[in-house]
């Protein structure tokens, strides 16, 4: 067997998208997201910047290629959730920190310090939030939700995740992600009926 072709089989390997992007999650994490060249995930990855152009846009998308995934997860549990609009954002966050976060806080505080470490990595996730919340919204609004209240019942939901999230990837805490939801969800309940 050549070398070209030990190259050709670590390009055909499956998951490629997985291999990129844990690549560059490691490699950001080791030498900072600025000093990381798509060739460097590439090779890290087994791969060629072809591939990681073919699969990512740049690398900021190697680090936020499960946007999608969360969308559908929340999406889905909007539509499924029989509660009040805020009951029902706060099960939809429940759910994606079951499904997507749970036994991931290790490499969630990796990602997240790569993140705090670059305005231009929050921008991006200011961004990605931003969507998400949109999306909700819309799909309250299918349900038949009013406007206002869609917004107002997404838009404390997404706080309520967004502190819950922070708490959970503080050193030293190891509560689970969907009690810190509940938790805020309960703190956030009891602050707007005082």
């Amino acid at each position: 067997m050549t070398s070209d072709t030990i190259v050709s089989m670590a390009r055909w390997q499956p998951d490629a998208r997985g291999r990129l992007a844990a690549a560059a999650l490691e490699l950001f994490h080791e030498r900072g997201f600025e000093q990381t060249t798509v060739t460097d995930i590439a090779a890290r990855a087994g791969l060629d910047k072809r591939t990681f152009y073919r699969l990512f846009g740049d690398k900021r998308e190697a680090l936020f290629s499960g946007d999608n995934l969360l969308a559908e997860i929340l999406v889905k549990a909007v539509a499924e959730t029989d509660a009040d609009p805020f009951e029902t954002v706060v099960t939809a966050f429940r759910r994606v920190a079951e499904e997507i976060f749970a036994d991931r806080l290790d490499l969630v505080r990796m990602r997240q310090a790569i993140i705090d470490g670059s305005p231009e990595l929050q921008e991006r996730e200011l961004r990605k939030t931003n969507r998400l919340a949109a999306t909700v919204a819309a799909t309250l609004r299918a349900k038949g939700v009013g406007d206002t209240t869609a917004t107002l019942a997404t838009e404390s939901g997404v706080t309520v995740f967004r502190v819950a999230f922070a708490r959970w990837v503080a050193p030293g805490r190891d509560v689970a992600l969907t009690d810190l939801i509940a938790e805020v969800a309960a703190e956030l309940r009891a602050v707007t009926s005082a």
